[in-house]
């Protein structure tokens, strides 16, 4: 099943889409890559929706990839004796650690940490930032704040404070047994929640120890301040707007948004723009145009994928949802404006084999008038610097090892195949034109462009690069060319 468009979509599975029936349904109206969200579910939960992915993978005989969300550590107040009070602005709020029931004065903070970083002046923002108080005197235990806003605040309302790096991990004691739980499972991607600093990325990497790749979600100022240490720790990046758009100011969150994008693409790292995308198709069949809009930007920019949260998890029209966004992403990527946006913020290759080749395989893919790059890679490395360089045909990555094919579900302009490995270059060229036309990308007259790297299954080692004709006899029957069948096609 070959994708009309680059850009990927990533759909959250939830209540509304947890059968199979409606699992494939969303699978065909095109979404690349499912997310798992730990904040809600039981681990059975899960299991049973992993299970129903990789039996649909099995069915339509391609890579799937499979993200799991990590929670995050939540900062959470206590209860009050009322269930609710109601605050006014300029009236003075105590945060304290004491184990008794709030009241219109005070309530209970029991994370300490947060007491360690406060200092006067400093903003908490209460209830997805609908109350905000502001510190005016604190010590080891407590905060004296004065309200900014006027509002009701009710039990067990989340806390952000976006002026301070807090001292706490990014890997709750819930996190780490989802992700013992996940790697055991086998998902592909685990996406890090609640990153302030590169070391909270090099703690989970320890930990993941090279079974899936590891999103970092940007959803802190703080993050903002190391960006590119963080991208760079990373192996892909997910601008979480609606936190992010918690702890800033909405204005500055569009170019927030296209700072990590530009910055994803000069590395060379998969981004995902999320969170409210099509917000209102959770109880309606189609979007707004503000929302249209929205997901045609992030295209616009260069994102890798585009994400649906509570719309395909728990709205009423989860096919609906992503078929829209299907629509939307083909119709941008269909005008001109896209390309030539694409090609002017293409980053400069790094002074490296394996980059110039890469380089000049969309070069030489554009002078030639090929129909697709096959790029040979181990680890992804290879597919992926050629999805960096934004070419204007498909990237078929063929890699013999199926996590790789999986992970690559995420790139942008990459149909991944698991196929197996090759010992020469005429099995090389062979394997990539066969699979070509198999995979409905190039017929017979038409030219591949080939990279990879000698010694085969050496990663990181591309240094070849090979312009193939397809010839007829690269369609033969099944029989006649049954060594060529890539291993995708019988997974299981």
């Amino acid at each position: 099943m070959r994708r009309q468009r680059s850009t990927k979509i990533v759909a959250t599975l939830g209540p509304a889409s947890s059968t199979p029936e409606t699992i494939r349904a969303i699978h065909d109206a095109g979404v690349d890559v499912f997310r798992l969200n730990f904040s809600h579910g039981s681990h059975d939960d899960h299991a049973l929706r992993h299970t129903i992915i990789r039996a649909l993978e099995r069915e339509v005989k391609r890579p799937i990839g499979i993200l799991l969300d990590l929670q995050g550590p939540k900062l959470r107040i206590g209860r009050f004796a009322k269930e609710r009070v109601q605050l006014e602005a300029g009236q003075r709020f105590r945060l304290d650690t004491a184990n008794v029931p709030g009241d219109a004065s005070r309530v209970t903070l029991p994370h300490r940490e947060v007491y360690d970083v406060l200092v006067p002046g400093v903003d908490i923002l209460l209830d997805d930032g609908k109350m905000r108080l502001q510190v005016e005197r604190c010590g080891g235990d407590f905060a004296e704040t004065v309200a900014v806003t006027s509002g009701v605040l009710s039990d067990r309302k989340g806390v952000n404070l976006p002026g301070v790096i807090l001292p706490l991990s990014a890997l709750s004691d819930k996190d780490r047994g989802d992700l013992e739980f996940g790697l055991r499972l086998g998902v592909d991607w685990i996406a890090l929640s609640f990153v302030q600093r590169p070391e909270d990325v090099a703690e989970a990497r320890d930990l993941i120890a090279g079974r899936a790749g590891i999103v970092a979600k940007i959803e802190k100022p703080a993050a903002m301040a190391a960006l590119g240490a963080i991208i760079e720790m990373s192996d892909a990046v997910m601008v979480a707007r609606g936190d992010l758009g918690v702890e800033m100011p909405p204005e500055d969150v569009p170019s927030a948004q296209k700072r990590i994008v530009a910055q994803c693409r000069t590395l060379g790292r998969p981004v995902i723009v999320a969170t409210q995308m099509l917000e209102s198709m959770t109880a309606a069949p189609a979007p707004t145009r503000a929302e249209a809009s929205d997901v045609a930007t992030a295209v616009y920019d260069g994102a890798d994928a585009v994400m649906l949260s509570a719309e395909s998890a728990s709205g009423a029209y989860p096919v609906e949802a992503v078929t829209m966004m299907d629509r939307i992403v083909r119709r941008v990527e269909q005008d001109p404006l896209h390309r030539r946006i694409t090609g002017a913020a293409r980053p400069e290759p790094e002074a490296t084999t394996a980059d110039a080749i890469t380089t000049a395989a969309r070069q030489v893919a554009a002078t030639v008038g090929a129909v697709a790059i096959a790029a040979y890679t181990t680890s992804g490395s290879t597919a992926l610097r050629a999805a960096r360089q934004r070419p204007g045909v498909p990237v078929l990555g063929l890699t013999p090892a199926l996590s790789t094919a999986r992970r690559l579900s995420l790139a942008w302009g990459v149909h991944a195949v698991h196929t197996a490995d090759v010992g020469d270059f005429s099995e090389m060229v062979r394997r990539a034109c066969w699979t070509a036309v198999h995979e409905e990308l190039a017929g017979p007259g038409q030219r591949l462009v080939i990279t990879a790297g000698v010694p085969f299954g050496t990663p990181g080692a591309t240094n070849v690069l090979r312009v193939a004709s397809v010839k007829a006899s690269h369609g033969l029957s099944d029989e006649a060319s049954a060594e060529l069948v890539p291993v995708s096609r019988t997974v299981g």
